[in-house]
């Protein structure tokens, strides 16, 4: 059971994985000239919770990815890669950080949340 596998495994804290983000669900009934900007914050809410991190960077193409059907029509699910590092400020508040960049597919058909080997 997942519950189990958890246990076993050591926490990989530097880990890289693609999800996949269903956005209209999160954007329904948002005001259009807010759609955008919330858009970009829950993604950020998403990474921080998936990788447990407070610190989440948006990568420059998801932004641009995020707002290339201008401010009220954002893309209806997001195919993104979150990496999870270390931080190499030293004097950090967090040790790791996010970093949420665009992965683009043609199709959302049996996409699954998948780990990249680093």
């Amino acid at each position: 059971t997942m519950a189990e596998e958890r246990e076993r495994k050591p926490k990989a804290d530097i880990v890289t994985r693609d999800y996949s983000i269903h956005m209209s669900k999160r954007l329904y009934g948002v005001t259009f000239k807010k759609r955008a900007p919330r858009a970009i914050r829950e993604i950020k809410a998403f990474a921080s919770k998936t990788m447990k991190t407070s610190d989440v960077r948006i990568d420059t193409t998801l932004n641009k990815f995020v707002w290339s059907q201008g401010v009220k029509n954002v893309p209806t699910r997001i195919r993104v890669r979150l990496s999870r590092r270390r931080n190499e400020d030293e004097d950090a508040k967090e040790k790791l950080y996010t970093l949420v960049s665009h992965v683009e597919v043609k199709d959302f058909k049996g996409l699954q949340t998948e780990t990249v080997e680093a």
